[in-house]
């Protein structure tokens, strides 16, 4: 059941499989808040679509960005340096949804203002409990900033 927002959350997803995107955009066109759903499947699409230039300069900027870590053309850390330093993109918060276990990703995209940090399952059950979990926390629970 969908809430009747007047503004639906943004979401921007940053990833380049194209199983997870559409898992990922299944789930959440189920999800109880109303949400759109932008994809950018490499790390420099995102940032244009971030910084509204060209054929994205009419789009909603989002409220929440799943940024996945290895990306073509920019990888996702350079793409979370990025945000974080441009003072009109820093306050959106970025999940790092990636397969990565590395200590030393870990460490440097918080280091990068990351928001939170999730390993992205293999299996197709995990995943859908992970990106239900994010719905569940990140639409339902916290309270985003302001566009």
């Amino acid at each position: 059941m969908k809430t009747g927002l007047v503004n639906p959350i943004e979401i921007l997803l940053v990833e380049d499989n194209p199983g997870d995107i559409r898992l990922i955009e299944e789930v959440f066109k189920d999800a109880k808040i109303e949400n759109n759903m932008q994809v950018a499947q490499d790390g420099e699409k995102a940032m244009k679509i971030l910084r509204r230039e060209g054929k994205h300069a009419h789009v909603n900027r989002p409220d929440l960005i799943l940024l996945d870590l290895n990306l073509p053309k920019m990888d996702g850390k350079e793409v979370l340096r990025e945000i974080k330093e441009d003072e009109n993109l820093k306050c959106i918060p970025v999940i790092i949804l990636t397969t990565s276990t590395s200590k030393k990703d870990i460490l440097e995209t918080y280091k990068h203002n990351a928001n939170c940090y999730i390993n992205k399952p293999f299996d197709f059950d995990h995943l859908l409990k992970v990106i239900n979990n994010i719905e569940n926390f990140w639409l339902n629970t916290v309270k985003l900033p302001p566009r």
